[in-house]
């Protein structure tokens, strides 16, 4: 019997015993059914919007919580950079403008946050506040409050956000005046969608869901003593049957007298004819700990973080802390760094008339791949064919100035 099916038996017995009891005023060789509470566990099974997974995953997971800061403070710890043509920008508006995106936000706490939105809902929204002409501030929409709107081809016509009764449209291409749409979408890859983005937590979604009941369960467990769930069961040798005060007065003896962690290790004293029978698994018949590390596995899996990162034991693929860290970024963040700064710089450039423009991350700032970057200045410093502009250009620099 799985984790799962066994939360779902559970819940039955529990719903089944009031029935029960309201069928007659005697017991015939009745049971009385303990079990951990099961609030919420059946709903927690289908929920996929976008605040359910910010409650159930972000807010109440701490292997989701964790692969999402990871993943969003690598990226925006790294400091943007802009070229045109090859050479290196040092002062510009659009830098300007990312240094501080709007009143409430620096440049970390703004990309944090659009990663934040981005993995946990598929999709990002970033508002161009325009005045005069020109872009004055970035401002981060929550995904839950933007509806795409659809014409008739299915591609996105304008976006609708509402706050409160408060419902604003923006157009998906240009804007009134003509210019580039003042709304950004940035969304992951969704197979059966045009216009939403798909988040990683969707397809962990089992995994959260298995992690976060198995803790519920341990939860129950100590709760109850750590024992598993079960039936006292009344059989009379004279025939007799329980009646409903004799019923009603055992069970409220058990629950206040013998439940809770606060009752471990007390002795249980009953009259003939109660005999406890076990209706649920152990902790070691369900391997309990390799079930939520394999959950947890899957979900750092779905984010793009090595286990070892979060030390989580099993399944580790590399030899060491330092090759596991060199991997995430490789892999993950710096990809979506990539993605991110891209995107942004190619839509902010379309406001200054200058489609040339493109925003990098700074790899020499990288803490996760100064290795990397130390083997790579080696090979190229002893390359003695290569003159010094073009060692320079080979790790990412302009030629000197004059």
């Amino acid at each position: 019997m799985g984790l799962r099916s066994f939360i779902a038996g559970r819940r039955t017995a529990a719903l089944a015993a009031p029935e029960a009891k309201a069928a007659g005023p005697a017991f015939n060789g009745g049971a009385l059914v303990f079990s951990g509470p099961g609030p919420g566990s059946a709903s927690d099974w289908s929920e996929r919007s976008y605040e359910a997974q910010a409650r159930l995953g972000f807010m109440q997971n701490p292997v989701v919580y964790r692969c999402l800061r990871l993943v969003a403070q690598s990226v925006s710890a790294m400091p943007p950079l802009l070229y045109r043509g090859g050479r290196e920008l040092e002062g510009h508006a659009i830098l300007d403008l990312l240094r501080r995106p709007n009143a409430a936000m620096d440049r970390a706490s703004f990309l944090e946050t659009l990663c934040g939105h981005l993995l946990l809902s598929g999709s990002a929204y970033v508002e161009a506040a325009v005045l005069g002409g020109e872009v004055r501030a970035l401002h981060l929409l929550r995904p839950d409050r933007v509806r795409i709107v659809s014409g008739a081809d299915g591609w996105p016509l304008a976006y609708e956000y509402r706050a409160g009764r408060l419902v604003r449209r923006i157009a998906a291409e240009e804007a009134e005046d003509g210019g580039p749409s003042r709304l950004l979408h940035l969304r992951e890859f969704h197979p059966l969608s045009d216009g939403a983005g798909f988040s990683p937590l969707g397809a962990a979604q089992g995994a959260l869901e298995l992690h976060n009941a198995a803790g519920r369960w341990n939860r129950a467990l100590l709760e109850n003593s750590a024992r598993p769930s079960g039936a006292l069961v009344y059989q009379p040798g004279d025939g007799s049957n329980l009646s409903a005060d004799q019923f009603d007065r055992l069970k409220a003896e058990l629950e206040s007298g013998y439940s809770g962690a606060a009752a471990a290790g007390r002795p249980m004293l009953l009259e003939g004819g109660l005999d406890w029978k076990a209706m649920g698994l152990s902790p070691k018949d369900m391997d309990f700990a390799e079930a939520r590390n394999g959950a947890a596995r899957d979900i750092a899996l779905a984010f793009g973080v090595p286990p070892m990162l979060l030390g989580i034991p099993g399944d580790n693929t590399y030899a060491n802390y330092q090759e596991a860290n060199r991997a995430f970024y490789r892999a993950t963040a710096l990809p979506l760094a990539n993605r991110l700064l891209g995107t942004l710089g190619d839509w902010l450039g379309a406001f200054f008339e200058a489609p040339d423009l493109q925003l990098v991350p700074d790899l020499d700032r990288v803490e996760g791949l100064s290795a990397e970057r130390e083997a790579l200045w080696s090979r190229i410093g002893a390359a003695g064919f290569l003159t010094d502009d073009e060692k320079r250009e080979a790790v990412g620099y302009g030629p000197r100035a004059l």
